[in-house]
């Protein structure tokens, strides 16, 4: 069974999630923000064993702590898509920016595409690539236990910002209405920033997504 925990890193309160199987204790971490030491004592706390880091976007507070998480734990990057490369680059340059502890510049072992499977101990999680808040954004979702993770697609009462290069407010509602909605109702999921919610709550009442809108 999928087991998570969420440790909120970096000023801007990013939810880092810490996943594992708990047959076999095998886990991965998904979008490690910054604050490794804290993601590296969470690790320490639940006892697993974590086999790969997970992105699904390249700005800076998903993925600042990407490359040093990985040295530290001896395991490989997975995703974003893409097309989020130019953002990975601009990692030292955006933490200045925005004064936080610089992070580092990374090339991932593996891209993620539509249709991609990633797997640790028993657990399988569905990659789809979902547009719009960055053009290499990636959501990752089990479907036995109805949960998603869907990085700065879709907030609680919310959505992500379409206001930075190459973002497309169009193609985030596309990929929330026909990517999102289509894995049910039930579907529990968890932001990049925020509280859980369902796509049923949202379809009811978000506001910008929402069936009525």
């Amino acid at each position: 069974m999928l087991k998570v925990k969420i440790i909120p890193v970096t000023l801007l309160e990013q939810n880092c999630s810490l996943v594992w199987c708990d047959q076999t204790m095998k886990a991965a971490v998904i979008d490690p923000g910054g604050d490794v030491d804290r993601i590296i004592a969470a690790i320490d706390k639940y006892g697993v064993a974590v086999e790969k880091i997970l992105i699904t976007h390249g700005h800076l507070d998903h993925a600042g702590g990407a490359a040093e998480l990985s040295e530290r734990l001896g395991v490989p990057i997975i995703g974003p898509g893409k097309q989020d490369k130019f953002w990975i680059e601009q990692i030292p340059e955006n933490c200045r920016a925005y004064g936080l502890p610089e992070g580092r510049t990374f090339t991932p072992d593996q891209w993620l595409e539509e249709g991609d499977k990633i797997s640790f101990g028993t657990i399988t999680m569905d990659v789809y690539s979902c547009p719009g808040h960055t053009p290499g954004h990636v959501i990752f979702h089990e479907k036995k236990a109805g949960f998603a993770f869907v990085g700065d697609v879709l907030f609680q009462g919310s959505i992500g910002r379409t206001d930075f290069p190459r973002s497309d407010h169009n193609t985030l509602i596309k990929s929330i209405r026909e990517k999102l909605w289509s894995l049910g109702d039930n579907t529990r999921f968890i932001s990049g920033h925020g509280p859980m919610s369902s796509f049923g709550a949202e379809r009811k009442t978000n506001p910008f997504v929402g069936d009525r809108v």
